[in-house]
Order: structure tokens, then C-alpha cells, then sequence
């Protein structure tokens, strides 16, 4: 049954809003004059669930020594990597351009988001990163510890994050306009917490949190923390305040699209700790740009621009011998035409950079044989939208920030995509996030694919007008990106258990390379693994030419 306005806003937005809403008893109110559902070709990619494989000419297979099945950072990594090293590759994208949820869009303003909006700035371990900041020239240099020392113009500005709170916006995204003496305190022995596991070290002197995860400690003592959520952790250490537990919840929301009751406790505190040098130490600060990390997206393209074949669904992989060797066919629905025509590549090495649930589906034998813990990789949803407003809203309280959070809406609020530009005044676009946050994966994507553009508009301009009672008549498009897939789940019992590094494995001549292998869906998870596929891939054709010879 259709649902009602005001079951849609109290299922979406929760019911003081949504009574809020539609206590005056009028109709559907004014929605933009322009917008759409973009990306995301949701229905060329759910033709795997079924249906008969296409019937492809294996003479007229393309020989290319390795095939990129995924063009989203860990794909594009991938693909940097062998383009240094002068290998023939081809890389397969799904969408009409790649970058998964690092996309962005652009308009005549302005350049914004579709995911991905930043990465902090990476400690010093973190050579690999550095060294890509370091080739797209936002690097002043580098301090005498290997610290990145990034351009200024690189950084997200001041004033950075605002929270609407008590009828008004505030600096900060801890609501400390309603925090009494307790809340604060509370909030100093968390950080003490945090501080505390920042400077644990295991006996191989390793820390308990590091980026990327690959460089953290797998001590018990660590380990124990994936059996909790990070609910129960606050619980254990007494630290009940509500604005703690708020503050705490948004963090996992925003990083994890997942609720603190449904977080790993490892994840949960891994967020507050991995990004810290030393205790006491703020966590490192943002580098952004107005698309988001579709400026890496771009800069990692250019290396392969020609290599990447767009609206490629890929049918089967299959490992096969030819010629008395072993070689790996991959066959491809090519969309990117008038007319729908198979194609099949022959390749020596396969970097499967799609997410790890496709892995059964898609490879062959692999069901059958490979990790059946592929299972427990969860994939949550989300929603971005972005408004283009012909107008910046009245502000009452601090100004417009580059991250705007409104205090218990079950959204993250938004980014104003001109703040990087120190564009102050006049049009603006910004990009909103709303995490589907069910229990049930499955629930979460049914959910966000069942509602029409209008009522998705309709939840989102009415969240908003709760800062913003004007936002719809400044609205003069709202476009809405539906990410099913969006990002692994770190629930408990992920980290502390095999899945990862089974999943990571190379399955006979085909590597993995995905941010989801960490269990956190973070870029430098993506690009750590990007570059890891790639090495493995080049040692092991390394080692068949020597074989050869």
C-alpha cells in the first residue's frame, strides 16, 4: 500500500518531524522545479540475479595480459600501478564513468560530490598515500618525521562543522549548548579512552588502530573489542551521557552508515583513534576539494583514460587453458552502444575491484570452492542527494560551515561543495547523506529503491527545514544518487574473524582488490588494496616469464 505523508516522514525522519510536518493538514508542499535519480545503473547490474548468460565468439576474444573488473578507487589504483610498469590492461566499469562512490558531479557553478568527500590527512607510516599526494602536487613538502605537509588551499577552511541544536547553529558537532557538568566530564574520560589506546603499542611495537588496517595490531588485547558493540563499550565504561552517546552514534553513522547499538566496538574506536598521532594530539585534519575525492578519482584516470571501458557489466569469469596454458576468460555485456554487444577478453591476471559479494556470482567455481565467509561482508545503503540553491538560507547562529549537522535528524546533514571555493554568498550546492541504517541489509536497499524521486525530495527538503524553513524555494534542482551497495558494514565479530584475509586471497589466477577486504570503507582502504592486487599481479607474471625461460 502507498504510504501517506506522514507515514513517509515518520518512517524516514522519525514521528515529532514528521508531525511537525503535517500538522497543518495541507497537501504535498512545493517540490523543485527539476531533478532526477542519477547513476548507480541499478537495473543493468541486477541482471546477474539472474537470466541466461550471453553466448560470446571465443576466437574474437581481445588478448590483453590483465583485465580490471571494477573502476571504483581500488580499481583505478590498480590500473596506476600497472600503467607504470607499461602492462597491457584493459579496466571494466559498470557506470558511465568510474570512480564508484568517489564520484562527483559538476555544474556550472560549481563541482560536488556524489560520496566520498574527503581523507585525512595520513600520518607518516603511511608512505604509499603520501607519495600520491605527493605526485598530484598538494604537498608543500614533507617534515623531518615524513609528515605530508599539505598546501593550505588543500585543507578543508575555517569554519570547518556547525551543529543545529536548541533552534540555532553552533560551532562544533558536540552539542555543547546543552551539556551540563556531567556530559563534560564524560566527554574528558572518553577522550582519556581514546588518548590511552593511541598510545598502546603490542609487543612488535604496532598500534591498536592504524591506517591502513593492514598496519594494526592483532594482539587479543584489541581483538576482544570486536566481540562488543561500541553501545556496550560505552556501557562498560559507564559513560552514559546522552549528548555522548548522540555524538558517538553520529560518528559510526557517518563513517559506517551503521548505528552505535549496531557497530563494532574495534570500528567504533578505531574511528576515534587511527587518526590521532600521539595522545592528546587533534586528529589529523581534511584534505577536500569541492568534488570530493573525485579529484583523486580524476587525477588516478589519467593514467589509464584509455584502458577503461565504460557500461561493461561483466557476465563470467572462467579460468581456462589454451594452448596447453592456463588463461582466464572474462566476458562483458557492453551497454555502452546503441546496441547491446558481448565482448570477452583473454588475459593472463584478472583484479576483481567490484565488491566481494559479486565474487560467487560472477568468477567461476567460486562458489563452490572459494571462501564461503564472503558471506558475513555486509553492504549497507545510502542516499546522497544534492540541492542546487539559487540563494544561500538566513543563518541564525554560526555561519555556514563546509559540514552542516543537524542534532538528532537520523541524517548527516550536508556539505556546502562552494566553502573550498570561498564562494560566501549567492547560489550554492549542497550534498546531503541520509544512511539507511536497518539491521537488515536487505531491508535497507528495498527501502531506499521503493520510494519515487518526490518522496525521496519530500524527506530530504523536510529534514532540512528544520535549519532552513526557506530551503524549498531556493531549491531550484535536487538530483538523488541511490548507493545499494554503498560500503561494508563493520559489525562485531568482522575484524576478529577469518573473512577479511580469506576473501583477500587470490582464487587461482584472479586477485581481489576492494575497500570492503578491510571491513571499513574508507579510501585508503581502497587504495591500499588497489596497489596490493597490483603488486601481487606483477610478482606472479614476473615469476611465469622467469618460469618460462
Amino acid at each position: 500500500m502507498p504510504l501517506s505523508r506522514r507515514e513517509l516522514l515518520t518512517r524516514f525522519l522519525g514521528a515529532p518531524i514528521a508531525t511537525a510536518a503535517v500538522g497543518c493538514g495541507l497537501g504535498m508542499p512545493r517540490l523543485p522545479p527539476a531533478g532526477e535519480f542519477v547513476g548507480a545503473s541499478v537495473s543493468l547490474g541486477h541482471r546477474l540475479r539472474g537470466g541466461t548468460l550471453p553466448v560470446f565468439d571465443v576466437d574474437a576474444a581481445q588478448d590483453v595480459d590483465v583485465v580490471i573488473v571494477g573502476g571504483g578507487v581500488a580499481g583505478l589504483s590498480a590500473a596506476r600501478r600497472l600503467a607504470e610498469y607499461g602492462l597491457d590492461f584493459v579496466l571494466l566499469e559498470l557506470e558511465p564513468e568510474p570512480g564508484g562512490t568517489s564520484a562527483s558531479g559538476e555544474s556550472s557553478l560549481v563541482a560536488y560530490p556524489w560520496g566520498a568527500h574527503y581523507v585525512p590527512v595520513p600520518l607518516p607510516e603511511n608512505v604509499e598515500l603520501i607519495d600520491l599526494f605527493d605526485e598530484m602536487g598538494i604537498l608543500d613538502g614533507r617534515a623531518d618525521d615524513g609528515s605530508p605537509v599539505v598546501a593550505e588551499q588543500f585543507l578543508s577552511r575555517d569554519p570547518q562543522e556547525r551543529l543545529f541544536v536548541d533552534g540555532q547553529w553552533h560551532e562544533g558537532l558536540f552539542p555543547w549548548s546543552l551539556a551540563d557538568d556531567e556530559g563534560i566530564a564524560q566527554l574528558q574520560a572518553f577522550q582519556s579512552e581514546i588518548d590511552a589506546l593511541v598510545d598502546w603499542r603490542d609487543a612488535d611495537r604496532r598500534r591498536a588502530f592504524a591506517v591502513p588496517i593492514a598496519n594494526c595490531s592483532a594482539s587479543p588485547a584489541i581483538l576482544r573489542l570486536d566481540q562488543q558493540t561500541m553501545a556496550d563499550w560505552l556501557r562498560e565504561k559507564k559513560l552514559t551521557s546522552p549528548l555522548l552517546r548522540w555524538y558517538v552514534d553520529y560518528c559510526c553513522r557517518d563513517d559506517y552508515g551503521l548505528t552505535v547499538e549496531q557497530t563494532s566496538a574495534w570500528a567504533g574506536l578505531f574511528y576515534f583513534a587511527a587518526r590521532k598521532s600521539s595522545p592528546g594530539a587533534d586528529s589529523q585534519p581534511f584534505i577536500t576539494w569541492p568534488e570530493g575525492n573525485g579529484r583523486i578519482v580524476s587525477h588516478l584516470r589519467s593514467f589509464c583514460a584509455d584502458r577503461i571501458r565504460t557500461q561493461h557489466l561483466v557476465t563470467e569469469i572462467a579460468t581456462v587453458k589454451r594452448d596447453g596454458q592456463p588463461a582466464v576468460e572474462v566476458v562483458a555485456i557492453d551497454a555502452s552502444g546503441a546496441k547491446e554487444t558481448v565482448r570477452c577478453f583473454r588475459t593472463k591476471r584478472v583484479i576483481f575491484a567490484a565488491p566481494p559479494f559479486l565474487a560467487p556470482r560472477l568468477v567461476r567455481g567460486y562458489r563452490e570452492t572459494g571462501p564461503g565467509s564472503v558471506s558475513e561482508l555486509q553492504f549497507g545503503s545510502w542516499l546522497v542527494a544534492n540541492l542546487h540553491l539559487t540563494q544561500r538560507p538566513a543563518e541564525n547562529g554560526f555561519p555556514l560551515s563546509w559540514d552542516s549537522v543537524l542534532y538528532g535528524s537520523l541524517s548527516l546533514g550536508y556539505v556546502a561543495a562552494t566553502h573550498q571555493k570561498l564562494l560566501d554568498y549567492g547560489p550554492t550546492v549542497l550534498t546531503y547523506y541520509y544512511p539507511l541504517c536497518d539491521d537488515d541489509p536487505r531491508v535497507a536497499r528495498q527501502r531506499l529503491l521503493d520510494l519515487s524521486w518526490e518522496q525521496w525530495a519530500d524527506v530530504v527538503l523536510t529534514d532540512l527545514e528544520q535549519a532552513h524553513p526557506e530551503i524549498r524555494s531556493l531549491t531550484s534542482r535536487l538530483d538523488i544518487m541511490r548507493w545499494g551497495h554503498a560500503m561494508v558494514r563493520p559489525v562485531p565479530g568482522l575484524f576478529s574473524s577469518s573473512a577479511r584475509k580469506d576473501c583477500s586471497r587470490p582464487f587461482g589466477n584472479v586477485h581481489f582488490a576492494h575497500a570492503a577486504l578491510s571491513g571499513i570503507a574508507l579510501f585508503e582502504e581502497a587504495f591500499h588494496h588497489g596497489n596490493r592486487a597490483a603488486t601481487e599481479v606483477l610478482d606472479a607474471l614476473a615469476a611465469s616469464t622467469e618460469t618460462a625461460v
